[in-house]
């Protein structure tokens, strides 16, 4: 019995400790915070881009224009529940001056419980989260050049479903994840109107000229963005690691279901022409995503990471996200306590 008792022991404990050597350094894929333990992710990055010549950027004549720098900062927060559930909150903001675009890209609040952990290094997680774009409303202007994007958020609320599996071979990490984002259609926008361009005899005019609101709600369509995507990572030594990546990103086009905002009968023939117009925005995107790392353990709480993602992207026709070349570089600092 007692040597049962202790080969359990021995056992368990050679488990515990393949686990902490897979998940202490906060950059491999597989990391999740112990019961009791706070993760923080700061980062702050660049980007450079050159946008696309789709009909969107030709209409606002700013097909092959650079962008840059367009600043970008995120926040990812993490608190271990147990050792196998854990919370997270993540957020970020972009400053774009050269189209002057600003605001949070990204918010999310979510729950990540580890299904499987074997002694032999494989893990399997499930992941859900809320998606907190509805936090700040989607804010742009209508003009005879076309609609042009004030800030990041889309105004909606939304819900996301995640897994990730993974295995390490002694230094070496790597694992596959996929999630699926659905967004809920609202009128959580914000929308300034400047001119049209009507049947003759009137022809362009500004909106107030013709007794419409210089601002209107919309209402818009359910959206839904697919991602999947795989992870590789090498720990070097106790303080060099280094590792990479790639994530396929389908972003769904927009759409306006109807006009949330009181408009006169009068008006009815300039609704059905914008509805006509924006029902089907076809403004969605594919993006196909490398990224890099290589960070540095100062401390057994302190970490710094140098990050570098390049993006190739395939826009559709009316779409305002599209890239000939876009490429971000920065700094992450993680603190674990």
């Amino acid at each position: 019995m007692k040597k049962i008792l202790g080969m359990a022991v021995a056992v368990a404990a050679m488990t515990t400790s393949a686990m902490a050597g897979v998940t202490t350094n906060v950059e491999n894929p597989l990391f999740i915070p112990k019961a009791g333990q706070f993760a923080s992710k700061t980062g702050a990055g660049v980007m450079y881009k050159v946008a696309d010549d789709t009909d969107a950027m030709k209409l606002k004549k700013h097909d092959g224009a650079t962008e840059f720098p367009v600043w970008r900062f995120t926040e990812d927060f993490s608190f271990g529940i147990t050792d196998r559930l854990n919370t997270y909150v993540s957020v970020g903001w972009t400053q774009n001056d050269d189209i002057d675009r600003k605001g949070m890209h990204r918010g999310r609040l979510g729950l990540d419980y580890r299904i499987i952990e074997t002694s032999d290094k494989i893990t399997w997680d499930m992941y859900g989260e809320a998606y907190l774009s509805g936090l700040s409303k989607m804010r742009g202007s209508y003009d005879i050049d076309g609609f042009k994007y004030d800030n990041f958020s889309n105004g909606r609320w939304g819900v996301v479903l995640g897994t990730k599996i993974g295995k390490t071979w002694s230094n070496f990490t790597a694992s596959l994840f996929a999630e699926y984002l659905q967004t809920f259609g609202n009128h959580n926008n914000k929308i300034k109107l400047k001119r049209f361009d009507l049947p003759a005899p009137y022809g362009i005019q500004d909106a107030s000229a013709v007794g419409f609101p210089d601002e209107i709600s919309v209402n818009l369509k359910s959206t839904r963005e697919l991602t999947i995507g795989t992870n590789a990572f090498y720990q070097i030594n106790s303080n060099w690691s280094f590792g990479g990546g790639f994530r396929f990103v389908e972003h769904t086009d927009n759409g306006v279901k109807s006009i949330h905002t009181d408009v006169s009968d009068a008006n009815q023939a300039i609704v059905k022409k914008l509805l006509e117009e924006t029902k089907d925005m076809n403004d969605g995107w594919d993006e196909y995503i490398l990224s890099a790392v290589v960070a540095d353990q100062i401390t057994d709480y302190f970490q710094v990471a140098l990050f570098g993602e390049y993006t190739f992207d395939h826009a559709h026709k009316g779409s305002q996200n599209g890239t000939d070349v876009k490429f971000e570089t920065g700094v992450r600092l993680h603190f674990v306590f």
